[in-house]
């Protein structure tokens, strides 16, 4: 009794953090950017806002750090992904669809034999786990596709390979089981 008592008391504090973290931070992007930016210089504070500031944009004292932070992420700043985009623009789609096969199945190579050589696995489990870490590696790196549609595939290719074969596998010890249980009944 006394230790549901406890954990239900954790999950609540657990609830009551959380609830009152998102309330803070709901409050700070509602204050306004410019007084508040000042008092961080006046009482000269590590953490200012001016990393926020995008580079060429007029920001009035009634703009909200909220308002801020979305025009700041709206714009694209990244040096490397315009530089990507500029030289992709020039490759045919087919070639690009191409490299960015190669590119997933790179990382997949590396972390299959990752795992042949530092783990024990066996090839089926060791192939299906790196295809997976393969599609996140690809997910975080600079392609030459631009969208989400070509690292969406590439994730939910291993994916449905580990539900289908996981599915199977299940199903398989299910007829195994029963089976078994047919046999004994006899």
């Amino acid at each position: 009794m006394k230790k549901t008592v406890a954990q239900i008391t954790l999950l609540l504090l657990l609830v009551a953090f959380c609830i009152m973290a998102v309330l803070l931070v709901r409050h700070v992007l509602q204050l306004p950017f410019g007084p508040t930016n000042e008092n961080l210089h006046k009482k000269g504070s590590a953490f200012t806002l001016d990393r926020f500031i995008p580079a060429g944009t007029y920001i009035d004292n009634s703009m909200t750090i909220q308002d801020v932070i979305a025009i700041r992420f709206k714009q694209e700043t990244s040096l490397l992904k315009t530089a990507i985009r500029a030289i992709a623009d020039l490759i045919p789609l087919r070639y690009r669809l191409l490299l960015d096969l190669m590119q997933f199945f790179f990382w997949t190579f590396l972390w299959m034999t990752f795992f042949r050589v530092f783990t024990f696995m066996g090839y089926g489990r060791a192939l299906r786990i790196s295809l997976l870490m393969g599609g996140i590696m690809y997910y975080f790196m600079p392609d030459l596709s631009p969208g989400k549609m070509d690292d969406a595939v590439f994730l939910s290719i291993p994916i449905l390979i580990i539900l289908i074969l996981g599915y199977l596998s299940r199903k398989k010890k299910l007829q195994v089981s029963k089976l078994q249980d047919h046999q004994g009944g006899l």
